[in-house]
Formats: structure tokens, sequence, C-alpha cells
């Protein structure tokens, strides 16, 4: 991997003393926020952890990285964010765009004991991203001027653009005050050099090896749009006894919001 010095914002949830650690990644557009009450139901079910809530570069209060803006760059800010808090992650769990992440940094981490949970993260490439719904929304931001006066403003402007009332309002969580007014709290251009990458990431090769010495563990939602014919039946074939295949029922894409209790079920055989 590719020096550099940055190190992302994080929150830390439980005692910070703890040298038992959970790294928890966010997707592309959102922050460690969105992930502080599943942080805190780990917590109660497992006290002796602490869960570090991460916010990748670009996103949340994670400003000023230089480029490239990449998913192994992104690994590589994991990396030092574990070195400048002196721990070494025994679980790492990535969301959507962070499950390429996670892969990319457990890839480069020595042998040792480790989880990586891969959530409603396909590993190869994407062949078709125009489509999605991430590219889409994307595509609609370069369009709305600011600063905003009022939140309300963001969710009528998406919805009069085609998109739900869930995710208008996930949106402006992204929103952050100044004196002039309501701004983005990410750097849009970086974030598009960033999911560029990671339609073109293919870790396929990576999972089928033999001789993993971290468990990996990949979850499909059942109710996800994410995931192509070719790809569940790809998941299949992978070879590798470190590999360890999920599907979290009653769930789309969002894991975390649809199902959490059944996601933190199926977490906690890594936790205790």
């Amino acid at each position: 991997m590719t020096s550099n010095s940055f190190i992302p914002a994080h929150t830390q949830i439980g005692d910070p003393t703890s040298r038992r650690v959970v790294m928890v990644c966010h997707g592309i557009l959102a922050s460690g926020r969105n992930w502080r009450a599943f942080a805190r139901a780990i917590v109660d079910r497992q006290p002796d952890l602490r869960v570090i809530l991460v916010d990748l570069r670009n996103h949340g209060d994670s400003s000023g990285a230089n480029g490239p803006h990449t998913v192994q760059q992104c690994a590589v800010d994991l990396m030092n964010l574990a070195k400048h808090l002196s721990v070494q992650p025994e679980i790492v769990i990535g969301h959507s765009f962070s499950g390429k992440v996670v892969l990319s940094y457990v890839k480069a981490l020595p042998p040792g004991l480790c989880h990586a949970w891969v959530l409603d993260c396909p590993p190869g490439r994407t062949v078709a991203p125009a489509a999605t719904e991430v590219v889409a929304v994307l595509k609609t931001l370069h369009t709305i001027a600011q600063p905003l006066d009022r939140r309300n403003q963001l969710i009528t402007l998406l919805t009069a653009a085609g998109f739900s009332t869930s995710i208008a309002q996930w949106m402006t969580t992204n929103l952050k005050r100044t004196d002039e007014g309501l701004v983005w709290r990410f750097n849009l251009p970086a974030v598009q050099e960033m999911l560029a990458d990671y339609f073109e990431r293919d870790f396929w090769h990576f999972l089928n090896q033999e001789n993993h010495t971290i468990n990996i563990h990949l979850v499909q939602a059942s109710k996800s749009d994410r995931w192509r014919d070719e790809e569940m039946a790809r998941l299949k074939t992978i070879r590798s006894t470190s590999v360890h295949l999920h599907s979290l029922s009653d769930a789309g894409h969002w894991v975390h919001v649809d199902n959490p209790l059944g996601l933190l079920e199926m977490l906690m055989p890594s936790l205790t």
C-alpha cells in the first residue's frame, strides 16, 4: 500500500481503555454517526468491547485528505487510525462501499486473529454502475445549489427529483451548518472518485485463496438489490474455508436499519 499520514475522524463507543476493539466503517455518502445505535447495541451485549466508528475520508468530520481517493487509500487510513490509537481490531466491519475497504485492509494485515465482516457488498467489479441509486443521487446533488436555509429544502428537492422520502431524509444527515447556511459535510468530487474506484475493484481472486489467516464473513441481505444472479452463483464457488457466507433475512441494503437484531445475532459468535 502507498503511504499516507491521514488519520480519519472517529467516535469511540464503550470503554475507551479496552484492548478488545471493533472497527465499523460506513458506506458511501454516510458517516460513523449512522452506526451509533448499532455500536451501542454491541457494547450492551458485550461490555468488554470498544467500538470505533470511522468517518471515511471526505465523509462526516474526515476532511482534508490528499488524493488519490481510492478504496486502497481508505484502507491505509484505517491502518493509520489503528496505529494512532495503538490498537489491533479483532473485528472490522464494512458496509457497502466499505466492504471493499475492509477487504483491502485485511488483505494487507500480517497473520493473526481477526474477523472481517463485509455487509451487502458484492466483492467484484461492477459492470454497469450508471444505473445504481447512489450514482443517481450524486448526479442530482450536483444540481443543488448551496448553502441551503433549511434541511426540509433538501427533502423537497430530492423527492421532486424522484427519490424516496427515506433517501431524502438520510441525505439531510450529510448537511452541516455554517455561518452562510447548510452545506455538504462531504467533498463531492472526491466522493465520486472514491465510488468510481470502488466499482473497478475486484476481490474474487483474494477470496478464493486457500491460505487466509483471517476469517472473512460475506453477508448478503435477503431483500437487497445489489446482487446479480451471477454474483450469487459465484459466491457458492468460493473454496476457501476461511470465507463464510451469510444471508440476513428481512433486510434490504441498509442492514443495520432493516434488521439490526438479526445482524447483531449473526455477529455475536465473532464478538464473544
